[in-house]
């Protein structure tokens, strides 16, 4: 095992529907208490950002989604010492599966309005849920021919 760090890729997605947002109640792993984040999950060896952030909003909350743009990435050190860099893209909702089964750990989905978002900051997975908002409602989204895949 090599000691060079790595840190672990994630993917969110910002999916806006008449000015309310895809939100997901979550209970962390070890976590007491649920929390509010975007949807949002780990890269998966051999799929590319887009098709890692289309497969975890479906499996988070049921919805095919369109990616038409790329919010950035971030740098978070988690409470446990994990270091994530999150890729955020802005989504637009397609399909709902109602059928499916939501991932462990996926209390429900919510379409919530921003003010709602921000009332529930307390409970925020982290500060990047109200931080990429914010920055999606300033319009600052770079186009998808920024992500380089081969």
């Amino acid at each position: 095992m090599s000691d060079r760090w790595r840190p672990n890729v994630t993917v969110a997605a910002v999916v806006v529907k008449d000015n309310h947002y895809l939100m997901v109640e979550e209970l962390p792993q070890g976590a007491e208490e649920p929390v509010l984040n975007q949807p949002a999950g780990h890269l998966e060896q051999g799929e590319s950002l887009v098709e890692a952030v289309r497969r975890e909003v479906l499996e988070e909350t049921r919805w095919e989604v369109e990616v038409s743009g790329y919010l950035g990435v971030a740098m978070l050190t988690a409470n446990n010492g994990t270091t994530y860099l999150r890729h955020t893209f802005l989504c637009s909702p397609l399909l709902e599966h109602s059928d499916r089964h939501l991932d462990n750990g996926i209390i429900g989905a919510h379409w919530m309005s921003f003010d709602e978002i921000e009332r529930l900051e307390p409970i925020h997975r982290s500060h990047l849920v109200l931080k990429v908002l914010r920055q999606c409602r300033a319009g600052q989204c770079a186009p998808l021919s920024l992500i380089i895949e081969s």
